[in-house]
């Protein structure tokens, strides 16, 4: 059965999932890249992105899990840019560059309507202005039975966890402290709302919580 993952999300040692002010300079914020320096490092990582080389190994193993068997991506406005309030244009196309790593439909959740944008590799994005449930869905459709992940950011993950859609969480906790940040758990009271940690892995430089929604 389909899935809502939220997969190898950076989180430091003070809860935060991304630092704070975003812009060109600091996609994830001002220190925010310090809690994906795991895997920027291993072979999967590299591969998705066009390069050779890479560490493998345990990291490795578990960074490639988190694209096994995704077929659609949700992302947060924040995630695919810093532009803000209504698009001035169409030139801002994400981070990635002209062939994105996500090679699958991405639903990304916006105020403000934007015709769909395909890419090389396989990514589209489509735009989407009426809520968490409107992609989610829509995902669900272009998946194909596939799973559907959250890629963030932040506030993004919140959304759908307070809305108990989330299926299985992975964080990966970094040796961080970023003292400021968006905080990705903070007044959420998960046992609760039905989640539960089934699996923790300690890995050479992070690690790996599995939390799933219990049925």
């Amino acid at each position: 059965m389909s899935k809502l993952r939220v997969a190898s999300f950076g989180v430091s040692i003070d809860g935060f999932g991304a630092g704070l002010d975003q812009s060109l300079e600091n996609p994830l914020g001002v220190g925010g890249l310090a809690l994906h320096e795991w895997v920027f490092a291993t072979r999967t990582f590299n591969t998705m992105h066009g390069a050779g080389g890479g560490e493998t190994g345990l990291e490795d193993d578990l960074a490639a899990q988190s694209f096994a068997n995704v077929g659609a991506w949700i992302l947060g406005r924040n995630m695919f840019g810093p532009v803000r309030g209504p698009w001035p244009d169409d030139s801002w196309k994400g981070w990635w560059g002209e062939e994105p790593p996500y090679h699958t439909p991405v639903f990304v959740l916006t105020h403000h309507a934007r015709e769909p944008l395909e890419m090389k590799g396989g990514t589209t994005f489509y735009f989407v202005t009426d809520g968490i449930h409107a992609a989610l869905e829509q995902a669900r459709e272009a998946a194909g039975g596939m799973d559907v992940r959250v890629g963030g950011g932040v506030s993004t993950v919140r959304q759908y966890l307070r809305a108990a859609l989330v299926d299985e969480m992975r964080l990966v906790y970094s040796p961080v402290l970023l003292g400021a940040g968006e905080p990705l758990l903070e007044g959420m009271n998960l046992p609760a709302m039905g989640y539960q940690v089934i699996s923790h892995v300690m890995a050479a430089h992070t690690m790996h919580v599995t939390i799933t929604r219990q049925s």
